[in-house]
């Protein structure tokens, strides 16, 4: 008997196993691969999701492995830099290899002492008042008190559950993939900057060692895309396109996306959840989807926790579809805006233009960064100061710095004021009483997740959110 079965162990399922994990709670991943992916992709880690790392003492073994570069220009890749003065500790990207974070991740979990088994795919699972009956493709049957699918776009827990998944499907594929070139950089460079002008789904980047990655409107969708594309459907693209096919050859690996466009009705029924690519897809431009789902593991890690262990507040557990929600549809309608802003026809070109020129000005600039990166999400907690229900940033104490003190998942009162305490929540709930901290407030209430829970100074008041947040006090 488990406490959580998750299915996929992708960098949610991953994150979402290390969450659960801090709180003690029995976890299973099950990942219906039995070898980890051979290709490299390199996917970036975007601010919000570098803070995550940050607060669970993960990022500076990630930062070993990766690249950081500049935030700016991610917007539609509108070349802009980033706006001065973002608020965050960790105001850049992070440019890593898919396996790379994949591993880390895992190897952060099982560490934490979740379960990791390979080559077992769900095929089926029943739920009841006590647990769910989860049957793997081979015939076992396993027992749990909660399935979270992690599965990807494709996911057989999602289907299963009869959540619709609506949406539109893809009008145009790319084609991507990494593979050496066969002529002059200069060549190389030339017609990029020809192309590239007006053809923004066209790209040729050196990636080191006489490696390109090639990013290529494919000739038609392919809606079942169970087969990667070949070198030759690579060779012909860029050949109508650009006129020469840059002699391609030794290719790493070769891919396809489209601009499918998908959102889980529900997160939530009963006793399975839905995250990452599972509950939403959308085209990769911007970079937002590994960090989406990341994202949604660190929101929910917690409030399953909670539940399990007991001292849930009745509608914490929904508070992860009502929070997560409209975060990805906000995330699927900037993507589709980004989208149109790479169309070629003169209408969209037009609307580039003008945002283009928008940009040079801070505000809308520093808007969409914060959009794209995360940071600017609020939560809707009620009324209050535009701090609540933001994330806070990673400020300096006496002990050091906030983030290294929320490495065990818990809450955490950061209180100016001296005066209070966290007695009957000390069991889920730390107190950092620091006069000196760099708040503009008395005292705040964070979540697990960083994110401001209430602003003030008086006793009862954060009692009372103690109750909405971490339930009823011990005995």
């Amino acid at each position: 008997m488990f406490d959580v079965i998750i299915a996929g162990c992708g960098p949610t399922g991953a994150m979402l196993a290390a969450e659960l994990r801090l709180h003690d709670v029995r976890v299973l991943v099950l990942e219906k691969e039995p070898e980890p992916v051979s290709f490299v992709r390199i996917v970036s880690l975007h601010i919000r999701s570098l803070e995550l790392m940050a607060m669970r003492g993960l990022l500076d073994r990630i930062l070993e492995r990766g690249r950081q570069r500049p935030v700016g220009g991610i917007f539609a890749a509108i070349p802009k830099p980033a706006p001065e003065g973002l608020d965050s500790a960790h105001a850049y990207l992070l440019g890593i290899p898919q396996p790379v974070i994949n591993h880390l991740l895992e190897e952060h979990a099982i560490e934490l002492g979740a379960q990791v088994r390979s080559g077992c795919a769900v095929a089926g699972f029943e739920q009841d008042g006590e647990g769910v009956t989860v049957e793997l493709a081979d015939g076992e049957r396993l027992r749990s008190r909660y399935l979270v699918g992690c599965d990807g776009a494709r996911s057989t827990v999602r289907k299963l559950l009869g959540v619709g998944f609506p949406g539109e499907p893809s009008l145009t594929d790319t084609l991507m993939g990494e593979m050496e070139l066969g002529v002059p950089q200069e060549e190389i460079a030339a017609k990029v900057t020809e192309i590239g002008d007006t053809n923004k789904r066209f790209s040729l980047r050196p990636f080191g060692e006489g490696v390109y990655s090639v990013v290529v409107p494919a000739a038609e969708v392919d809606e079942d895309r169970a087969e990667p594309p070949t070198l030759e459907d690579f060779k012909q693209q860029l050949r109508a396109i650009a006129g020469t096919d840059f002699g391609v050859h030794s290719p790493r690996w070769l891919s396809r996306f489209g601009d499918a466009t998908r959102l889980a009705e529900r997160y939530r029924v009963g006793r399975v959840l839905l995250a990452g690519d599972a509950a939403h897809i959308h085209p990769p431009t911007g970079g937002q989807g590994l960090n989406l789902g990341v994202q949604d593991a660190v929101n929910l890690g917690w409030k399953l926790a909670a539940q399990i262990r007991g001292w849930a507040p009745e509608t914490l557990l929904d508070t992860y579809h009502t929070e997560r929600h409209p975060v990805a549809a906000d995330v699927l309608d900037n993507t589709r805006a980004q989208m149109e802003l790479h169309s070629t026809e003169p209408g969209p070109q037009a609307v580039r233009r003008l945002l283009t020129e928008l940009m040079d000005f801070d505000e809308v600039n520093r808007y969409l960064i914060e959009k794209i990166t995360a940071i600017g999400i609020r939560y809707d907690f009620g009324a209050g100061p535009d701090l609540l229900g933001r994330r806070l940033r990673d400020i300096d104490l006496k002990q050091g710095h906030l983030y290294d003190q929320l490495h065990r998942g818990r809450g955490l009162v950061l209180d100016r004021t001296e005066r209070l305490t966290v007695e009957g929540w000390s069991d889920r709930v730390d107190l950092i009483a620091d006069p000196t901290a760099a708040l503009d407030v008395p005292a705040v209430l964070l979540r697990p997740d960083g994110h401001v829970a209430w602003i003030g100074e008086h006793q009862q008041d954060l009692n009372d959110h103690f109750s909405r947040w971490f339930g009823k006090p011990a005995n």
